[in-house]
């Protein structure tokens, strides 16, 4: 594919979300122009209490406690913000034919809590297998988060999660973009979600790696681009953004959040957990030539920047490639607010930018006290939002382990 504009225009109509300081997208991006963060203290297995980011959704305003008690956490996650984002989109969802929706959703993994949770319920009973769950297969499934939206919502479309590690909330949408432009789906809800706080084996694992962080006041505990910085700060979190093309949008008289101008995906083919700066360079030049923009013309780079040592180094290394002189972007992170939300970071990341379209405003990077000489970039925006005159374009990173990067432009809407 050279380019992706063509003349099927896609844009967002409706947002749901929760994170782990907020529920919805006003309140998201008063918490970020705030500084407030969402980190706390959490209690997980054969661990300290640790920095985390929790969300504290209604669980049941969209499903039943049978289902939930049946289900996962990544699906009640994703049933909120599916509904969440259908009421926000306006669209008459009652007297529509499910059959032309589809959901996409990225995940960084999925069955990890499940598993975990049976294996240390059975130690109870000796081990016993007749304890063990006829649920189990249903909740650990690859497409269990989707498949759970499309039960609660009786949608007779596709349904797909797109296992990508980190990158996985911008996939999402990416796919949900691209089968609008195939014609297999007419209205598709499109994000990522992550339940990784439940599991305490994603913690162990960042903790053997030296990259778990810690800090004695939680708050601070997700520092990118920091000197003091010291690894990750695990949360969950979703989003999900239901996608029209523009025709449709229009007329049924939709708001537009903002249309998708350009996206990209590749593979660093290097290593399991170094990122490669060179493919993260190329992969952000690839979604700018699929857009037919030119680095100047960005206005904010929401960075992935996750507080790890040389995973910040090597995002900012490639940021310099992409835009090696003026005018730069303003550049702008939010895991340092909600830590990192594995499959829904990407997404999450991405709404809490796009009221910028309207409100001029930057939203800063927090706990960036004393800035690593090797993370200096022109334009970063740190602890107070940024007025800008006229914000057009957005480009989000989300990269991931073994080596996949992607990479969503978003465009205010113009007609």
């Amino acid at each position: 594919m050279s380019n992706i504009v063509n003349d099927i225009r896609i844009v967002i109509t409706g947002i749901g979300l929760t994170a782990p300081n907020a529920n919805n997208l006003p309140d998201f991006r008063k918490a970020l122009l705030e500084g407030k963060s969402g980190i706390e203290m959490f209690e997980t297995r054969y661990l300290p209490p640790v920095p985390a980011g929790v969300c504290t959704f209604d669980k049941f305003k969209h499903e039943t406690k049978k289902a939930a008690r049946r289900g996962t956490r990544a699906g009640s996650i994703s049933i909120y913000c599916a509904n969440e984002a259908v009421i926000d989109s306006g669209y008459d969802w009652q007297n529509k034919d499910h059959s032309r929706a589809g959901v996409f959703i990225g995940i960084t993994e999925h069955g990890n809590v499940e598993t975990e949770n049976e294996v240390h319920s059975l130690a109870k009973y000796n081990n016993d297998v007749k304890f063990w769950t006829h649920h189990h297969n249903p909740r650990t499934v690859a497409n269990n988060p989707a498949g759970e939206v499309t039960l609660n919502m009786k949608i007779t479309g596709p349904h797909l999660c797109m296992g990508a590690a980190c990158a996985a909330g911008n996939l999402g949408l990416i796919y949900g973009a691209q089968m609008l432009r195939l014609g297999e789906v007419d209205f598709a809800l499109g994000g990522g979600v992550s339940e990784s706080i439940h599991t305490f084996g994603i913690f162990a694992s960042f903790k053997s790696q030296n990259a778990l962080a810690h800090h004695e006041d939680p708050t601070k505990a997700c520092r990118p681009f920091d000197k003091d910085r010291n690894g990750i700060v695990v949360s969950e979190g979703g989003c999900i953004y239901t996608m029209e093309r523009l025709e449709d949008a229009k007329a049924r008289g939709a708001k537009i959040y903002g249309e998708v101008a350009g996206y990209a995906y590749n593979s660093d083919a290097t290593d399991f957990v170094l990122p490669n700066p060179e493919r993260q360079a190329e992969c952000m030049n690839l979604a700018l030539k699929r857009a037919g923009m030119a680095p100047e013309d960005v206005d904010i780079l929401n960075t992935h920047g996750t507080g790890t040592q040389q995973g910040d180094e090597h995002e900012c290394e490639a940021a310099r490639k992409v835009f090696p002189s003026a005018p730069r972007p303003y550049i702008n992170n939010t895991k340092s607010y909600i830590g990192h939300c594995m499959g829904a970071a990407g997404a999450l990341e991405l709404a809490g930018n796009i009221p910028s379209f309207e409100d001029g405003l930057v939203h800063p990077t927090i706990n960036l006290d004393n800035i690593d000489p090797e993370c200096q970039l022109d334009g970063l925006v740190i602890n107070k939002p940024k007025p800008v005159d006229d914000i057009k374009y957005i480009m989000n990173n989300s990269f991931g382990m073994l080596g996949i990067n992607s990479v969503v432009i978003l465009k205010k809407f113009e007609d």
